[in-house]
């Protein structure tokens, strides 16, 4: 399992090299200029350039990404074009919001997703083309028609909900939750619907396997049976499923984010991008990246922890 892991991670360094590199190698291929950004259009073209000479914009773009790298290594992502803020200390006041999106969509979608892909695979019929249609609307449904239908229906028209806004969890736990609940439902209605088919088709394999039946003569107990036995074979697959959902869900934060007007990376990412503050959207790469790393790596532990063969190293 350490072997699994030690491997998971330096398969994390190229990966991390390369996601950045295309980072820079698209802002490189982009129009527009972050100089021209910050002074305008109207701006003398000799002020331009002299401001992009001391950004380092005049340089090449792998030349610009090795200043950049080099900065990593050395704990400091550079500042913001903008603001003058370290990036770091940007990228940080809202990464918190992120990270709560991000694990309440995963938890949303693996209570609910894994509970209905059981109950169907058990039960079957009806109660499984159920799931199958479900599962087809949730991934159909685009994430901002929900998101802004949610906002009329539970917020404006109802007044269960705040619409948009976010409510730290030390200030009132009571409004970070209420804060969370319409954004959260709205990340995590996907992934429900992937993880109750893959959960559903995951269980009918298992349930069909040699070894069930056998348990099944030698007189275990049904519940016995799904939930030590077969359920701890169907869910390595679904555990995969989640990691790569993890990749969705990074995107998806930025729409709900800008839907709910939620302070996290994915609306600070969109605002950096339309004012072409570049370090800012190089730092926003590697967190991003950064977090799919460590998902991943849970993802591993977990399905050898669930996998005896994988643990022992076969």
């Amino acid at each position: 399992m350490l072997r699994s892991v030690g491997r998971r991670l330096l398969l994390s360094v190229p990966l991390l090299l390369g996601v950045t590199f295309l980072t820079f190698l698209l802002e490189a291929l982009t129009p527009g200029n972050e100089a021209l950004a910050i002074l305008g259009t109207s701006a003398d073209p000799q002020q331009v350039a002299a401001l992009s000479k001391r950004l380092g914009l005049n340089l090449p773009f792998y030349v610009q990404y090795w200043h950049w790298l080099d900065g990593v290594i050395h704990g400091h992502l550079g500042n913001s074009a903008v603001t003058g803020v370290p990036v770091a200390t940007t990228l940080n006041s809202h990464l918190a919001v992120t990270l709560w999106l991000i694990g309440g969509a995963l938890v949303m979608s693996a209570v609910i997703g894994i509970t209905f892909g059981v109950i169907s695979a058990l039960r079957g019929g009806v109660l499984g083309r159920i799931v199958d249609v479900v599962s087809l609307g949730g991934l159909a449904i685009p994430t901002f028609w929900l998101g802004y239908l949610l906002v009329l229906l539970v917020a404006v028209k109802l007044r269960w909900l705040p619409a948009v806004g976010y409510v730290s969890i030390g200030s009132s736990l009571g409004g970070w939750a209420r804060s969370l609940v319409l954004p959260v439902f709205t990340l995590g209605v996907g992934g429900v619907a992937l993880v109750a088919k893959q959960t559903r088709d995951a269980m009918l394999d298992v349930l069909s396997r040699e070894f069930i039946r056998s348990l099944r003569a030698w007189g275990l107990a049904s519940r016995s049976i799904v939930l030590k036995h077969a359920m701890r074979a169907a869910l390595p697959n679904v555990v995969t499923l989640m990691g790569l959902y993890v990749v969705s869900l990074l995107l998806g934060t930025a729409v709900v984010e800008t839907v709910f007007a939620l302070p996290g990376l994915g609306s600070e990412v969109v605002l950096a991008t339309s004012q072409h503050d570049l370090r800012v959207i190089d730092g926003a790469s590697l967190y991003f990246t950064l977090i799919v790393v460590v998902v991943f790596t849970a993802a591993d532990l977990l399905t050898a922890w669930l996998n005896p063969r994988i643990r022992s190293g076969r």
